[in-house]
């Protein structure tokens, strides 16, 4: 996993972390750009899922907090788009935490961490159109819009990419 920036600590996820990320991925206003919120059982799909992947391909989605405590998640995660695997940074931070430059610093020591330490060569986002704040954090980290693509269950998404190995 990366690591800590000056601000952020990750850590992988755990079944005990079932309330936070419940709480985070049942919230209305972070889910906006989702189909809906995650019940229950979905949040703890999505720890089990990250899991998977921690121990598969050694990254995830990473629980993320502050010394004040749990503020999301943010990681890498294979997706599948136009027919191609590719390496997507992800982010999911709590409401009461938004627009404080978190999913930012975050995903920027993801992208470093996919550059340097997985000696991935290529990073995409893929984000919901209408979704401003996440596009700003994926243009900070220097990420451009790519294409238009259509994802998870035939969801339209703006695939925002870059070169991590000129960059």
């Amino acid at each position: 996993m990366p690591p800590d920036t000056a601000r952020l600590a990750f850590r992988e996820m755990t079944p005990a972390d079932l309330d936070d990320m419940a709480a985070l991925l049942g919230d209305p206003a972070v889910m906006t750009y989702y189909p809906r919120p995650k019940t229950r059982p979905e949040a703890a799909q999505w720890i089990d899922w990250n899991r998977r992947l921690y121990r598969m391909h050694g990254y995830g989605l990473w629980l993320i907090s502050t010394g004040d405590g749990f503020i999301g998640d943010c990681g890498l995660t294979p997706q599948v788009v136009d027919g191609v695997t590719e390496l997507e940074v992800g982010y999911h931070v709590r409401t009461a935490a938004q627009g404080r430059g978190y999913a930012t610093e975050a995903a920027a020591a993801c992208r470093d961490h996919a550059r340097t330490v997985l000696g991935a060569t290529r990073l995409i986002a893929i984000i919901h159109p209408d979704n401003q704040p996440s596009r700003r954090v994926a243009e900070k980290i220097g990420l451009r819009p790519e294409k238009r693509a259509l994802v998870h269950g035939g969801r339209e998404a703006v695939i925002y990419a870059m070169a991590l190995a000129s960059w």
